[in-house]
């Protein structure tokens, strides 16, 4: 039995997303947003489209993960503990085209998110492909850890004046109330933590939690939304330095990024572009002719969940 049982469950599988962190090949860590499913045998289930497969290249070359569970908007858990999962994934490079070995993770998304139902019908399959083309990741956990709910979380007091200037990220971290810190342990293993940014001498000071041993190195800030229904979402990512500065920790931004874009109509449509491009560069790698999506099964799915 996986150490996920030491977790508080049912404020675990009410969290519509999670913070989900994988080492890239340069050592950074890289934290994004994603569902999450626990099975009954402690493991945590969860996907990627070819489209966005980083992840999965990433778990292929090292397998050591973490998932925090921090933003509760549409979970009705109020207070919300945050809870931290450290442990290690694998990700088979089977393709899957259907909802096999993945019944409830998609039953589970198209009812807390009804707009992606609209994704299986006839119109929109043409479009869509490229999102039901997926690789599952099973996460075995390691280490839990409970934290008091964001609304306590501690603001750091930099030790030097923020200098005005441009700061990469700055105007995209000021959005958000908070942001979460992806870095690495003493170990060289991938941690979370949800802190509040604060412009400082040449980066952002951050405060870590206690049990958050953070070393310094490749770190980044993500920043993420969704509404009630997992609609209107929107994540960036800073990356950049973790550094020491005094008593606290100083994130050096280097560069922003903005898979999904900024929100824009001419986003969606470059988005759209970039996914179908990358679903088709995975596949001529691997000299696979692109595989048909089962979407009576997918359909049969939604419906169901349309239903409840």
């Amino acid at each position: 039995m996986a150490v996920i049982g030491s977790a508080p469950l049912g404020a675990l599988d009410a969290y519509r997303t999670c913070e989900f962190v994988t080492l890239g090949r340069d050592g950074t860590p890289l934290a994004w947003p994603t569902a999450a499913l626990r099975r009954e045998d402690g493991t945590l289930l969860l996907s990627t489209s070819l489209a966005f497969a980083q992840k999965a290249l990433n778990i292929r070359r090292d397998g050591r993960v973490a998932l925090l569970f921090s933003d509760a908007t549409g979970s009705g858990l109020d207070p919300a503990p945050q809870i931290f999962v450290g442990g290690r994934a694998e990700c088979p490079d089977e393709i899957m085209t259907g909802p096999r070995a993945a019944e409830a993770y998609w039953k589970l998304l198209f009812e807390r998110q009804p707009h992606s139902r609209a994704y299986v019908s006839a119109p929109m399959r043409r479009l869509m492909d490229w999102y039901y083309l997926r690789l599952l990741i099973t996460v075995t956990p390691e280490q839990v850890i409970v934290r008091p709910p964001v609304a306590e979380l501690a603001v750091p007091e930099p030790s030097g004046a923020h200098v005005p200037g441009p700061l990469p990220g700055a105007e995209v971290l000021a959005r958000f109330p908070s942001a979460v810190l992806a870095a690495r342990d003493v170990s060289g293993a991938p941690v979370l933590a949800r802190t509040r940014p604060v412009p400082a001498r040449g980066g952002f000071a951050v405060r870590v939690p206690a049990d958050c041993d953070v070393a310094p190195g490749p770190a980044s800030l993500l920043v993420h939304r969704h509404d009630e229904r997992l609609n209107h979402m929107y994540n960036a990512l800073v990356r950049g330095e973790l550094r020491r500065s005094g008593d606290e920790w100083l994130l050096v931004p280097g560069k922003v990024v903005e898979p999904m874009g900024t929100g824009r109509a001419i986003d969606a449509l470059r988005v759209l572009r970039d996914t179908k491009r990358s679903t088709r560069r995975y596949l001529e790698r691997r000299g696979l002719e692109r595989p048909r999506v089962q979407w009576g099964e997918f359909k049969a799915l939604a419906d169901s969940a349309r239903r409840s």
